[in-house]
């Protein structure tokens, strides 16, 4: 087992923006991520992407190539294909590949993991063909493939429109949009537009507005406001059904794609006993920073999506600023000027986040579904067995796991875990972060017993 000075977990913006200038300032730094290069979500496959599929991307794609490269030349340690699966508070790391399983140690640990889709349970949300807009994007990204025949988007928030502009602007033209936002989530966003004006917050309206324009401009059906929303199979494929102002809608498609927006992925964090608390601002649990980015406890950091969504530009100013802390926290000099710069800077990117947070807002229905949906995949469980414990004593989402094995599957709880919060919190009338949420404990991803057994210790 090696000690290094810090162990960054995660290679996206704020994993990147953190591990080089760890690395450059001369610390002995360990880079996990679990994918076979950098990059994270947002810049995924940057290093070897084909020009005629990076144009379509976008310059905001783009913007990685040149700090996967600065990684690569910081003189970091780079451990791709790797998976963290355990992680204690002390700094020690339990890692697996293709070579198997071994323990690291750091002095400081900087959590970049980024962020997940907010899973979407509605009627038909596990039917073959039903996937998330980000897996779709995913294709796109790594193998240039996007979806054959009617394509039915389902959701909200930037991403449902960047992905499909991205559709529109590769020539697809046989695909509909249900807008899901609130219907008053216009009027209630209009008191954070004197914020959103300030900084580099007119930025981001711009983008979202010429989004929308494109999509206009392309003649893409969209229809808003939809009710009763639900996904059923028939002899041709898929058909979603829903109202609208009293009208009944059904749109065949061979492929859905569903988002409700992105939450900070917190299981590793939660399983080493860092604080969390309910943003209901963003409807999502975020782990407990101070000023200086650390979590609650003493020596590990969170930066980017991990600690609260911000986007790529704030991910990679917060991994800076999180190394910056780390340094200081380790007794190296730190140019003070270029840090209280990078702190301005985050903040006149972050003027737009509460305007888009609530025009986004997920509806109620995606934390409270009806009883007929199926709020775990994994054990295929359904909101109504579910609801059924919780009126019969069940205290909370632990609780509920021992009786239904929800949160026990493959994902480990990612899938249902906000759902058992959810419904916890409308069934006993109490606030979500009274409600709580599973616990989280290793492996936090499947390792065999054979792995384990095969373990040598020096």
């Amino acid at each position: 087992m090696s000690l290094w000075d810090a162990i960054v977990i995660g290679a996206g913006p704020a994993g990147i923006g953190g591990a080089s200038l760890l690395a450059e300032n001369g610390a002995k730094v360990l880079v996990i991520d679990e994918a076979s290069g950098p990059g994270g979500q947002i810049w995924r496959g940057i290093e070897d992407i084909p020009e005629d599929r990076a144009r379509l991307l976008g310059a905001d794609y783009l913007a990685g190539r040149d700090e996967a490269q600065r990684l690569r030349s910081s003189g970091a340690e780079l451990a791709f294909a790797t998976q963290a699966w355990r992680v204690e508070p002390d700094g020690t790391v339990w890692l697996k590949n293709s070579r198997g399983i071994r323990q690291e140690r750091g002095r400081r640990l900087l959590i970049a993991t980024g962020a997940m889709e907010r899973p979407v349970p509605l009627i038909g949300w596990t039917l073959p063909g039903v996937t998330t807009i980000g897996g779709m994007q995913i294709l796109l990204k790594r193998e240039g493939i996007l979806p054959e025949g009617p394509l039915v988007l389902i959701g909200t928030g930037p991403l449902f429109y960047l992905y499909a502009a991205q559709c529109a602007a590769a020539g697809m033209r046989d695909f509909a949009l249900i807008d899901t936002a609130a219907t008053s989530a216009m009027m209630s966003a209009v008191r954070h537009l004197p914020l959103a004006l300030t900084g580099q917050g007119p930025s981001y309206l711009i983008k979202g507005l010429k989004l929308l324009w494109m999509l206009r401009r392309a003649g893409i059906r969209s229809y808003d406001r939809p009710q009763d929303l639900r996904i059923s199979s028939s002899t041709k494929g898929l058909e979603v059904h829903f109202r609208q102002r009293d009208v009944e809608h059904c749109l065949s498609a061979s492929h859905v794609g569903l988002h409700e927006g992105v939450i900070p992925e917190t299981h590793l964090p939660r399983s080493i006993g860092c604080r969390m608390g309910w943003s209901g601002a963003a409807a999502a649990f975020h782990p407990y920073r101070d000023s200086h980015l650390q979590s609650s406890i003493s020596g590990v950091y969170i930066a980017g999506d991990a600690g609260g969504i911000g986007g790529a530009t704030v991910a990679l100013l917060e991994g800076r600023i999180a190394a910056m802390q780390i340094l200081k926290s380790l007794g190296w000099p730190v140019d003070e000027l270029l840090l209280r710069a990078s702190l301005r800077v985050r903040q006149a990117h972050l003027a737009a986040r509460p305007l888009i947070n609530r025009l986004y807002l997920p509806p109620q229905a995606m934390l409270t579904p009806s009883d007929d949906v199926i709020a775990c995949r994994c054990e295929e469980v359904t909101c109504g067995q579910i609801r059924a414990v919780l009126s019969a004593g069940c205290a909370g989402p632990n609780q509920a796991k021992a009786f239904l094995r929800c949160g026990m599957g493959p994902c480990q709880g990612r899938m249902c875990g906000m759902t058992l919060t959810g419904l916890t919190s409308a069934t006993h009338r109490i606030s979500m972060e009274q409600a709580g949420y599973l616990t989280i404990r290793p492996p936090l991803r499947p390792v065999s017993l054979g792995e384990i057994a095969d373990i040598v210790e020096p």
